[in-house]
């Protein structure tokens, strides 16, 4: 084990080998960070082809004004360098995480009356995320007839496995599945817990059900819009 003292916007700045890492986890710290692209482009950087970023932050339901994001007891808080939904969507496709995954989230709330009136109306939540380093997957959710079937075989699952807050598959089920969740399972380290049924050889359009590619709106919280599958 090692420990480097940096920036989590500056991860370019230490001793750390690109496309080295299956796994990055960050607990509410890219909040904290000024510059969330950087944080995002460094992290796909360092992670190898098939890895993940799984991280926990604070988010909000729309862009925090500039009074919020000055304040230093909120941003101390976590809630002035909270990032609207839609903003962070954008900045991990831009950074080329073509498909973010909620994993779980929940309502945040602001229970002192002063601190709540100066987040001036802002909804926040708590959510927990996970980013897949893959070539191949598209902005939205495509059917091309595929499905898996979980072995119950990842330490400590042995009867179901959630890849996040929308695809919670049984051991044993043939669990259809978008091409893009095909991918996550294949093409990554839980390639050898699941069988995978079908290729990409036919195309049958958007796969029912998807949101589109866009999780959630500005219009409801995230746990009331459809995932992406």
């Amino acid at each position: 084990m090692a420990f480097e003292h940096g920036f989590i916007e500056r991860l370019d700045a230490l001793d750390l080998p690109a496309g080295g890492f299956d796994v990055i986890v960050s607990n509410c710290v890219v909040n904290l960070s000024p510059d969330k692209d950087a944080v995002l482009a460094g992290v796909h950087r360092l992670l190898k082809p098939g890895g993940e970023f799984y991280f926990s932050d604070v988010y909000a339901d729309r862009r925090v004004p500039d009074a919020v994001r000055n304040d230093p007891v909120l941003y101390g808080e976590c809630l002035g360098g909270a990032l609207y939904w839609n903003d962070f969507l954008r900045a991990a496709h831009r950074a080329g995480f073509a498909d973010p995954r909620l994993q779980e989230d929940r309502p945040l709330a602001v229970t002192d009356p002063e601190l709540a009136e100066r987040a001036a109306g802002v909804n926040f939540h708590a959510a927990t995320w996970r980013l897949f380093k893959l070539d191949g997957l598209e902005t939205a959710c495509e059917d091309y007839g595929q499905a898996v079937v979980y072995r119950g075989t990842v330490p400590g699952h042995p009867n179901r496995f959630a890849l996040d807050k929308h695809h919670d598959i049984q051991t044993g089920r043939v669990f259809p599945v978008c091409g893009n969740t095909w991918r996550m399972l294949a093409d990554t380290r839980f390639a050898p817990h699941f069988a995978f049924i079908g290729d990409f050889s036919r195309h049958h359009g958007l796969f029912e059900g998807c949101g589109g590619g866009i999780p959630f709106d500005r219009a409801a919280p995230p746990d009331t819009q459809k995932g992406c599958c």
